[in-house]
């Protein structure tokens, strides 16, 4: 059969298959499903009270991952104007003639489909929940034409996430998971209106909309802190509600030392190291919290 016998086009077709896939990654920013995933298996930790049923998890997560993989390439899509006028995020629009608009988008439907889906899979409640959750994620990606309070509409699109994890566990809603999911939306927040000081003058001659952009850089730092201080105040009142003990209260401390770091890191004069802040210190921050979490259920 030869070459052609594992891939229609031969070596050269199997390279442009993985080309596209290891682009579409790229496009969609697939490592950074870091930020919300944690939140979201410590949310069905909690609602088991220890591990849920591997069939729950699998399907779960891979119910989150495809929601992500979906809101990620329809903001592409609906982005691609925008991406390919600002300096920071032309290289998407690059990527994304690379890839093919229609690859796009139809790794987009299939992962729309995917997730609906897997939510029928799990019970009832998540799958009739699921299209809300599809609008919300996507809904997202037009916010910042219309609203300076977008950040707060991607900190809610994040904080479906361990909402969902709840549901799909329990079928049903409770305090803890909106606890837990007010503090991702406070989070998730403040980390966006730190990134968005990097495009205030992008925004400006685009007419979009931010926080930094109306504010100034220097309030909207002060507001991102602000949130932040207060996402550990919801994270210190979760552990009364969910019968977490010391084991989770260290993982909070610790959470509040590195989003101080996180707002070392930042000055309104020095941008620099906002990627550092952004994608390094915040990646840290959901893991630690989550492996806090899992070690106080099993171990208090």
């Amino acid at each position: 059969m030869g070459d052609k016998g594992l891939y229609p086009g031969g070596i050269e077709g199997g390279l442009e298959f993985f080309q596209k896939l290891f682009g579409l990654l790229e496009l969609v920013k697939f490592p950074h499903t870091v930020f919300s995933l944690p939140f979201a298996i410590m949310s069905a930790f909690l609602a088991a009270q220890g591990m849920p049923s591997p069939r729950e998890l699998l399907l779960l997560l891979g119910a989150l991952v495809m929601a992500r993989n979906c809101a990620m390439g329809f903001n592409r899509l609906a982005d691609v104007q925008y991406d390919s006028t600002n300096p920071r995020t032309r290289q998407w629009y690059v990527l994304q003639h690379q890839v093919g608009r229609p690859t796009l988008l139809a790794f987009t439907l299939v992962s729309a489909l995917l997730f609906v889906g897997l939510s029928w899979a799990l019970n009832q409640l998540t799958f009739l929940l699921s299209p809300v959750a599809l609008i919300v994620i996507v809904g997202y990606s037009y916010t910042k034409r219309f609203t300076s309070l977008s950040h707060f509409f991607l900190g809610t699109a994040l904080a479906l996430a361990p909402l969902g994890a709840w549901v799909a566990v329990k079928g049903s809603f409770d305090v803890p998971p909106c606890l837990l999911a007010l503090a991702v939306l406070l989070w998730t927040a403040g980390f966006d209106i730190i990134y968005a000081c990097q495009d205030v003058a992008h925004d400006q001659e685009m007419g979009l909309h931010s926080l930094p952009k109306n504010l100034g850089v220097k309030n909207a730092l002060r507001l991102s802190s602000l949130l932040h201080l207060l996402m550990v105040a919801v994270l210190l009142l979760l552990a009364s509600y969910a019968g977490l003990g010391r084991i989770y209260l260290a993982g909070v401390c610790l959470t509040a030392v590195l989003l101080f770091y996180e707002h070392s890191l930042v000055r309104p004069e020095d941008l620099s190291r906002i990627n550092v802040a952004f994608f390094t210190v915040n990646g840290f921050i959901s893991l630690a919290l989550m492996a806090a979490t899992l070690l106080d259920i099993f171990l208090s």
